[in-house]
C-alpha cells in the first residue's frame, strides 16, 4: 500500500452529541481518538491538531471547536481532517455537502471518513451526499423522539428543567420531582408577603440588594460552584422584573406549568413563544411555598396597581369600585372641590358619554369615609356582637353552605378525572405512534389507572353534609378576620384587599334639607366573610 506523502499534514476532529457519565471527555470521543490516531499512524500521516466537541449536536455548525478548526484551515496549517465517519462532521445534509464539496475543496484540504471509507480526494465519493442524508433523517427521527419523551414526562407531571426554580431543589430520590430548598424558600415567602401588604417589585428588588441576599441566577451557582456566574447573570443583583416575574409564577403554588417554547425545526435555533393555552400545566406536583390566598393577593395588587407619576395620586380602590349600574371600573377624574384629591367616576361615561351610562361620581374622601364606616362597623365588633351575627347569619348558611361545598368538591374531583383521562388517551396515541415503548407504557398507565380510580372513589363518597363543617370554618375565620382588625384607623391595599371583594357605586342625586343642599348615593359593599352585601344610603 503507497503512503500518503509526510507533507500532509492531518488533524483530528471529534464530536459527541451527549456526555457519558465519565468525568472529563466522553467515553466515545476516547474511542474516536484511538480509531484516527491509528488510521493517521498506518498511512503515514504526521497529527498537528486536535479539535473535540464534546456535548454538541450535529445539526449545529457553531461548534466552538470546529469553528477553531475552519479558522485554522484558512491559516494552511494542515491538509487532512480525519473524522470517524460523516455523521461526526454533521447530521445537517445541505450544510455538510456544503464543507465536503466546497468549503474544504477551496482551502486545498482533503477529508477522511474512516468509518464511511470516504476521501474527498477521490473521485469514488458519490454515495456521500446519501449518507448525509441518512445522518439528517437519523438527527431527525433522534429529536422526534426526544420531543416525545419529554412530551410525555410533562403530561405526568415531571420537571424536565436544567435547573429547579428559585425556591426549589431537585429531590435526590427523584430528579423529576421538586422539594424545597429552605434558604431560598424562606425569600420567596418574604417576596410575596411583601407584594401582599402592597410593595411594588422595584422597592421588594431594593430591600433584598439592601439585606445582601444573593439573586436567583447567582444562588445558582453558589449552589452549583462548577457554574459560572458571568454567565448567567451580568447585573448580579435583583431587579423588579425578575421580582415580578417571580411573583406570575404558579410553581411557588405547587403547579407545574411547562412546554412554554418550543423550536421551529430541529436544525433551527429559532425559539418560539407558545400561547399559554399551549402550556403543560400539571397541578399539585411538588409543596407549595405561598398559599392560594397569598397568590391571589398579590395578583389583585398587580393587577390593580397603576405606574405612579411623580406627585401622582394613589387610588386605594383601584380594581374594587365598580359602577352600579353598567358594572364597569370607577377611574379617578379631575375636581374642583377644595381640599379633594379626586372625583371617581365610571370608566364607560368617561370614555363615551351618556351614550354608556350616567356619571355616578363620588369624591374620594368621601368613598373613602363611607368604606372605612362599614369596616368598622362590621369588622370591629365585640365577641358578644360577633355571636349574634353568626345567629341572624346561621340559618341562611345551614341551607345553601351544604349543596355548594359538595358541589364544588365535586367539579374539583370531575375536572381532575378529565384531565387524568385526556392524559391516558394521549399515552396510548404516543404508543401507538412509536413514541413511547411499552418499558415506560405499562408503569405510566398503572399509575393512571391508580389515580382514576381513587379520584372515582372520593366522588362517591362525597355527600352534601358538609354546611356544618364549613359554617365552622367561616365562624373561626371571622374570628381571626376581628381579632386582627379590633380597632381600624386607616384603610390600607392588604386590609381592603382581604375584607372586601367588590364595591358598587350608584348613580347620585341632591336634595335639600335644612343643613342645605346634600348628595345621597347607593354604596353596596360586597365583604369576603358576609353572605350578603351590605347596602349603604350614603349622605354626603
Amino acid at each position: 500500500m503507497q503512503k500518503s506523502p509526510v507533507a500532509c499534514r492531518a488533524v483530528l476532529y471529534l464530536r459527541l452529541s451527549r456526555d457519558d457519565d465519565n468525568p472529563g471527555e466522553s467515553e466515545s470521543i476516547q474511542n474516536q481518538r484511538s480509531l484516527l490516531q491509528a488510521y493517521a499512524e498506518r498511512e503515514g500521516f504526521p497529527i498537528v491538531g486536535e479539535y473535540a466537541d464534546d456535548g454538541w449536536s450535529g445539526t449545529r455548525f457553531d461548534r466552538p471547536r470546529f469553528q477553531d478548526m475552519l479558522r485554522d484551515m484558512e491559516q494552511h496549517r494542515f491538509e487532512v481532517v480525519l473524522v470517524k465517519d460523516l455523521s461526526r462532521l454533521g447530521r445537517d445534509y445541505i450544510q455538510t455537502g456544503r464543507y465536503l464539496e466546497l468549503v474544504f475543496p477551496e482551502h486545498g484540504v482533503r477529508l477522511i471518513a474512516v468509518g464511511d471509507g470516504i476521501d474527498t480526494a477521490r473521485s469514488d465519493t458519490d454515495l456521500a451526499p446519501f449518507r448525509n442524508v441518512i445522518n439528517e433523517m437519523y438527527a431527525r427521527d433522534t429529536s422526534r423522539k426526544i420531543r416525545g419523551a419529554l412530551h410525555t414526562k410533562m403530561q405526568a407531571g415531571k420537571f424536565i428543567g436544567n435547573f429547579a426554580p428559585y425556591g426549589y431543589q431537585k429531590d435526590p430520590q427523584d430528579k423529576n420531582h421538586l422539594i424545597p430548598d429552605e434558604r431560598a424558600a424562606a425569600t420567596v415567602r418574604q417576596i410575596f408577603a411583601w407584594a401582599a401588604a402592597g410593595k411594588r417589585p422595584a422597592e421588594i428588588a431594593r430591600m433584598l440588594n439592601e439585606r445582601g441576599e444573593p439573586p436567583p441566577a447567582v444562588y445558582r451557582t453558589l449552589v452549583h460552584p462548577e457554574l459560572n456566574p458571568d454567565h448567567y447573570s451580568k447585573r448580579k443583583a435583583w431587579t423588579s422584573v425578575g421580582v415580578s416575574r417571580m411573583l406570575q409564577d404558579m410553581v411557588y403554588l405547587g403547579h407545574i406549568a411547562q412546554g412554554k417554547t418550543d423550536k421551529v425545526s430541529f436544525k433551527s435555533k429559532k425559539i418560539r413563544e407558545k400561547r399559554t393555552d399551549e402550556w403543560i400545566i400539571v397541578r399539585d406536583c411538588h409543596a407549595p411555598l405561598v398559599s392560594r390566598q397569598t397568590f391571589d393577593a398579590v395578583q389583585h395588587q398587580r393587577s390593580a396597581r397603576r405606574c405612579d407619576r411623580k406627585a401622582a395620586f394613589s387610588n386605594l380602590f383601584s380594581g374594587l369600585a365598580f359602577c352600579l349600574d353598567c358594572g364597569k371600573a370607577m377611574s379617578t377624574v379631575g375636581t374642583r372641590r377644595k381640599g379633594s384629591a379626586a372625583n371617581l367616576a365610571c370608566s364607560a361615561y368617561k370614555l363615551r358619554g351618556t351614550a354608556a351610562c350616567s356619571n355616578h361620581f363620588i369624591s374620594y374622601e368621601s368613598l373613602y369615609r363611607c368604606v372605612l364606616e362599614a369596616v368598622r362597623q362590621y369588622v370591629c365588633l365585640s365577641e358578644q356582637d360577633c355571636d349574634t351575627l353568626f345567629e341572624r347569619l346561621q340559618h341562611r348558611l345551614r341551607l345553601d353552605e351544604r349543596g355548594r361545598e359538595a358541589s364544588r368538591e365535586r367539579e374539583r374531583l370531575t375536572q381532575e378525572l378529565e384531565r387524568v383521562q385526556r392524559l391516558v388517551a394521549q399515552l396510548y396515541e404516543d404508543r401507538a405512534a412509536g413514541k413511547i415503548g411499552d418499558t415506560n407504557f405499562y408503569p405510566l398507565l398503572e399509575r393512571y389507572e391508580c389515580k382514576t380510580a381513587a379520584l372515582q372513589q372520593q366522588m362517591d363518597t362525597v355527600q352534601p353534609d358538609g354546611g356544618a363543617q364549613s359554617l365552622q370554618r367561616l365562624q373561626e375565620r371571622l374570628r381571626t378576620i376581628i381579632r386582627r382588625y379590633t380597632d381600624v384607623e386607616e384603610l390600607t391595599p392588604s386590609l381592603l384587599f382581604e375584607l372586601i371583594e367588590r364595591i358598587e357605586v350608584g348613580q347620585g342625586t341632591y336634595e335639600k334639607t335644612e343643613q342645605g343642599k346634600k348628595k345621597r348615593q347607593k354604596v353596596i359593599i360586597h365583604f369576603r366573610f358576609l353572605p350578603e352585601p351590605c347596602k349603604i344610603d350614603w349622605i354626603e
